[in-house]
């Protein structure tokens, strides 16, 4: 009786996982179950990280626009800020008000104090 060979088809997809777990260290890198494991875990991370790294940029710009805000005016706080910016329909994200904020100050005083105004207003019913 002839010998029969293996097929190629697991050989070729546990090629394709050693090469994705070949910066792993030791046996992670090695065996082929704790391979599978870890780029379970490794695909599982980066995907929730993902989500994660958005939330922590979020928490960061609102953090550098509070803390200059804060420094402009005592009285005034961020959640203020962000609430006449929807009244007067201003289209600035936070990404882009943190970039103001670090780059230059005076700039993002001038846009308080433009909002600060324009509340202002509405509170004297001249809107």
């Amino acid at each position: 009786m002839t010998r029969i060979k293996r097929g190629y088809i697991a050989r070729r997809r546990r090629t394709k996982m050693r090469l994705f777990s070949s910066t792993f260290r030791g046996a992670h890198s090695r065996l082929t179950r704790t391979m599978t494991q870890q780029k379970t875990r490794a695909l599982g991370s980066a995907h929730r990280d993902r989500s994660r790294k958005k939330r922590d940029f979020r928490r960061l710009w609102i953090t550098r626009i509070n803390a200059v805000i804060r420094g402009i005016k005592v009285f005034y706080s961020y959640s203020v800020f962000i609430h006449n910016l929807h009244k007067k329909h201003l289209l600035l994200n936070r990404k882009i008000l943190a970039q103001i904020a670090i780059s230059n100050r005076n700039c993002l005083s001038m846009i308080s104090n433009e909002i600060m105004n324009f509340a202002g207003f509405i509170l004297q019913g001249r809107v």
